[in-house]
């Protein structure tokens, strides 16, 4: 119906209800056969109350939510929106995407939910996180500092991009939502159609909090005249449109946390080493032509320049020529068509002025505006183009490709002679949001990297090695960030646990380790014990305390003991076993290997008996403060650190979590000696 029906009007949703503009609105089109699909209005919309109703309705209830609970519900999401994937496949057609091409935007938008709900094992199952290490701020330790992250309690309001109406929205609301925080989502309009079936089934699933999603089909004009200082803007688009909105009075007034993730002219580098007898010259070929055609070049990521050896230019404008003559241009629906079209009528006429601009100062040399087929399409009705390559002989000098996008299928070969020419002219674009090299020579790619990465925000080295499971030049990664400096930007996103953190508060706190143990649910070294008469390792899950601790009985080392480890082990370093060989070491003698004194204390703090207990879990930290010499005593106080609670994985799986244990191991003098957390995976009494 959405596809058929041209009196259809896109619908928002706000304060909890699917509403249509008022008024006509503006028109969209199918670009594959240029008809209209339908209107999208915003008009009559109150984008304050709107913004209201996420910080008093979304917010709290999400901010009650604890990490892993939000990470849960991401994964529900992503499991419900991947059983309707085909849905909306077929609507993706009409922005003009191949089935490659929808597989980035809807399956990779759903691959982010599935990476920050996984994200919720790096958290506690809480509402808050503790961030760093502690400080301690007194010579008795009595004073300690520490940080604490909060959610916001404010919205997310993200302005995206036509390009990617589906990964646009879910690589952002994945973030702000495991943080805690509700969104309003304007897609934009051209391609609006296609964010609001899926926005539309993320309402219907019931599995968000009401609140915590809010839509904007039409325009969104005025919205940020409503931001207040706990919120977050993000933006991807054009770097003009994005300077604009940054400069507005009332996030400067209000000190809004603003996030630019703007078009840049990115570039692909061919190694000096990658000659055409070389599998990396193939590589270099094939990635090329791959970002000029995918999404129709449409992508902020995209090639724009092709930095290439001197002595190879000819040899890359033959190779990619034939490449990209083999790429099918029409209708995505029919069969061998690789290419579709751009996303509207509209881009399609701001590229052909950005490629005018272009000719001005560079020729082409592959492509041509009137020659070109489409297979299964009208190109006159479709917003249809080929690609276009240019080729610039005197990069340095003619530097309108260093200062033009042409957001399309177009980029332009360029030579450099040695690899700091290269390098200059990756950063003659002002900063990027990617850059890659294709090398086998890991010296060129580690000179290449160090010189060009101040004004990149990713890199990518290809090389055989690496090539069949590379995800490719354009492709941001939900662990790793992705944005760029200057024109790009200065923006910073998603990048794992690194993207959480823009939409948590983080709080410095002071205080004495005891309450500052109680305030975080972690147990802060110095804060007081809390003694029982039963071993921890006798009691289920919850019933143990943070701060609870076993003090153990002692054990005096020996020559014995030294000997007979280094036996065990096969450890037989000089200083456990060579007397003779110390001189100008810091020992004194034969000294205690670190890993005995650790052995040691599990002997000391462990209860032998089945219990709760069901395996030990790992170490996170390990530290041996102390050389422990024949006749040092040792003891343990074993403390319970943290508690992280696990869900359970099927029905028949054991109820259980894992508590994190300090060992700390002292002498007869009360000094440490060792410092160690170790996990241990405890059974919970309820198994329901």
């Amino acid at each position: 119906m959405l596809l058929t029906d041209t009196t259809m009007k896109l619908q928002n949703y706000a304060l909890g209800q699917w509403l249509a503009g008022e008024g006509e609105g503006q028109h969209l089109f199918n670009a594959i056969t240029g008809d209209i699909l339908g209107t999208a209005s915003s008009k009559g919309l109150d984008f304050g109350a709107m913004c209201e109703y996420a910080r008093k309705t979304g917010g709290p209830k999400l901010r009650k939510m604890t990490f892993h609970e939000r990470g849960r519900m991401l994964k529900a999401l992503a499991m419900h929106l991947m059983s309707k994937k085909e849905e909306f496949y077929k609507i993706s057609w009409a922005t003009g995407a191949t089935r490659v091409d929808s597989w980035i935007d809807i399956e990779g938008g759903i691959g982010n939910l599935f990476t920050y709900a996984s994200l919720r094992r790096q958290f506690p199952d809480e509402t808050f996180c503790v961030d760093g290490d502690v400080a301690k701020l007194s010579k008795g330790g009595t004073f300690i500092g520490h940080h604490i992250c909060v959610p916001k309690e404010g919205l997310a309001i993200h302005i995206n991009a036509f390009n990617f109406p589906v990964w646009g929205m879910l690589e952002k609301i994945a973030v702000n939502w495991l943080a805690g925080v509700p969104a309003i989502v304007k897609p934009a309009t051209v391609t609006s159609f296609l964010a609001e079936v899926v926005a539309k089934e993320i309402i219907a699933s019931g599995i968000v909090p009401e609140g915590a999603l809010q839509i904007i089909c039409g325009s969104a004009n005025g919205i940020l005249d409503h931001v207040m200082s706990q919120d977050v803007v993000t933006f991807t688009g054009s770097a003009s449109t994005g300077k604009m909105l940054k400069s507005h009075p009332r996030l400067i007034e209000e000190a809004v946390h603003f996030n630019m993730e703007a078009d840049s002219l990115n570039c692909c580098v061919l190694g000096n080493d990658a000659t055409p007898d070389k599998p990396e010259f193939d590589i270099f070929i094939k990635e090329v032509a791959r970002e000029i055609t995918v999404k129709a070049g449409q992508k902020c990521t995209a090639v724009r320049r092709i930095i290439v050896p001197e002595k190879l230019v000819e040899d890359v404008q033959i190779a990619l020529g034939k490449r990209l003559a083999q790429n099918v241009i029409g209708d995505p629906n029919v069969e061998g068509v690789r290419m579709g079209s751009l996303a509207g009528k509209t881009q399609l006429q701001e590229v052909k002025e950005k490629v005018e601009q272009l000719s001005k100062t560079q020729k082409i040399v592959i492509g041509d505006f009137e020659k070109f087929e489409v297979k299964g399409a009208d190109k006159n009705k479709g917003a249809f183009m080929p690609p276009i390559i240019f080729l610039n002989e005197q990069p340095f000098k003619n530097t309108d490709c260093h200062n033009i996008e042409a957001f399309g299928p177009v980029s332009t070969i360029m030579p450099y002679s040695t690899i700091d020419e290269a390098i200059e002219l990756a950063k003659m674009g002002k900063g990027s949001l990617v850059s890659s090299i294709v090398t086998a020579n890991d010296k060129t790619a580690q000179q290449y990297i160090i010189g060009a990465a101040s004004m990149h925000g990713r890199i990518l080295v290809l090389n055989k090695d690496c090539a069949k499971e590379s995800t490719g030049h354009g492709s941001p990664m939900p662990l790793l960030v992705h944005g760029g400096p200057g024109r790009a930007g200065g923006g910073e996103e998603m990048g794992g646990k690194r993207g959480v953190f823009h939409y948590l508060q983080r709080t410095a706190i002071q205080g004495s380790p005891t309450t500052l143990s109680v305030v975080t649910n972690q147990y802060q070294y110095g804060g007081q014990y809390i003694e029982k008469v039963i071993h921890p390792f006798k009691q289920y899950f919850e019933d143990l305390e943070v701060g609870e601790t076993l003090v153990t009985a002692k054990h005096t080392v020996t020559e014995a003991d030294i000997a007979n480890f280094a036996n065990v082990s096969g450890d037989n370093f000089y200083a456990h076993t060579d007397a003779t060989s110390l001189e100008g070491t810091i020992f004194t003698g034969r000294v205690a290997h670190g890993y005995f004194v650790l052995s040691k204390a599990a002997g000391l703090f462990v209860d032998a008996k089945k219990g709760p207990v069901l395996l030990n879990y790992g170490i996170d930290e390990c530290r041996f403060t102390k050389p422990v010499y024949p006749g040092a005593t040792i003891g343990v106080r074993f403390t319970c650190k943290e508690k992280i609670d696990q869900e359970k994985r099927s029905e028949e799986d054991i109820a259980k979590g894992i508590v994190k244990w300090l060992v700390d191991v002292y002498d007869e003098t009360g000094e440490t000696v060792a410092i160690a957390t170790i996990l241990t995976m405890v059974k919970k009494s309820d198994q329901g």
